[in-house]
């Protein structure tokens, strides 16, 4: 019998989006019926609001509104799980957009996993840098990772290379798994897309990756979270959300079921670690020095045999290097990174 619950939905968080949530919303509508999206409108005090509840008015079943007072990104995510009702979830940032044709390529592969009842917990697609202003583009694909297009589990996994992270703008998860997870993304505090692409993973019991360009991950606004001036001043945002996703999981519970995925969160953690010790170093003072071995400290009374693991992987133990030379090369090999990476 076919399921009448909404296929998938969006949440859109938005903080004084107008000048570019439309693009974002329209990109969605191809849908139609399939979808829900969901605009949360966080407290903002330009247009936001206003064009939310015009498409609201003209999408009645497909558009719902939350107006609430500010809470930052991680509130807007809670207030959209919160309501939504569709099989999977996936949260939209009001500045990306998702490429339309490949989203109706994966919707007409899910109806077709759900008329045959092999409806999976994940959904991993690829994702897309795009600097825009640059006019340039890299495409994040998990073709090494994944077998495509088959049903598979976290014992599948492929080997990932250096720059491949399973952020949140390639997953889409199942709403019941989000649920059972437990999430709940801490208020006023940037980066907590990292717990949406952590915690939940062990919740996961099968998978599918669809090889398609889906999510464009829209980089270069002066004032945009990932900026690297930007993070620097919220480093202490970067460290919260660290230490959130270190206390977030067992990783010796995951280790004796998923051995593969318990190698891939230490890997994620090391990545965390790494950027807060990095921009750290970047502030240079004796009080962000004093803050970098807290942090590890932290870790380490947390989990000893997970601090030590930390210390001495590539990633994350190039960042806790002692004395002035280590740290310029840390920061060296940071630069030739971000070069080549092109991750801010």
């Amino acid at each position: 019998m076919k399921s009448s619950k909404k296929l998938i939905s969006f949440t859109v968080p938005c903080y004084n989006s107008m000048d570019y949530m439309e693009r974002c919303i329209e990109s969605l509508l191809v849908l139609k019926d399939d979808a829900e999206i969901i605009i949360v409108n966080d407290g903002s005090t330009d247009k936001t609001g206003c064009i939310a509840d015009k498409y609201a008015k003209k999408y009645p079943n497909t558009i719902k509104v939350i107006h609430k007072e500010n809470g930052g990104h991680g509130s807007g995510v809670n207030a959209g799980l919160k309501v939504a009702t569709g099989e999977y979830f996936k949260v939209v940032d009001s500045d990306d957009w998702l490429d339309e044709d490949a989203m109706l390529e994966l919707m007409n592969k899910i109806k077709e996993r759900r008329e045959k009842n092999e409806v999976v917990d994940l959904i991993v697609c690829n994702y897309i840098y795009d600097h825009l202003y640059e006019n340039k583009q890299k495409v994040m694909s998990f073709k090494n990772i994944f077998p495509e297009s088959q049903k598979c589990t976290w014992n599948d996994l492929g080997h990932f290379k250096k720059s491949q992270y399973m952020i949140m703008h390639s997953l889409i998860y199942k709403t019941s798994v989000l649920k059972q997870s437990k999430i709940h993304l801490p208020e006023h505090t940037f980066y907590v897309d990292n717990i949406v692409a952590y915690q939940p993973l062990p919740f996961v019991k099968s998978i599918c990756y669809y090889d398609l360009d889906l999510y464009h991950y829209f980089i270069g606004r002066e004032d945009q979270s990932v900026n690297e001036n930007v993070m620097i001043t919220r480093v202490d945002q970067q460290i919260k959300v660290t230490k959130l996703i270190a206390s977030s999981l067992d990783l010796n519970c995951v280790k004796e079921v998923y051995p593969k995925l318990y190698t891939y969160l230490l890997r994620m953690l090391s990545m965390m670690m790494t950027i807060s010790s990095i921009y750290l170093l970047m502030k240079g003072d004796k009080e962000s020095l004093d803050k970098r071995e807290e942090l590890w400290d932290y870790v380490k009374n947390l989990d000893s045999v997970t601090y030590k693991k930390l210390k001495y992987f590539k990633l994350s133990g190039f960042t806790y290097l002692p004395t002035k030379v280590g740290s310029y090369i840390t920061l060296k090999g940071y630069k030739i990174a971000q070069k080549i990476y092109k991750f801010n």
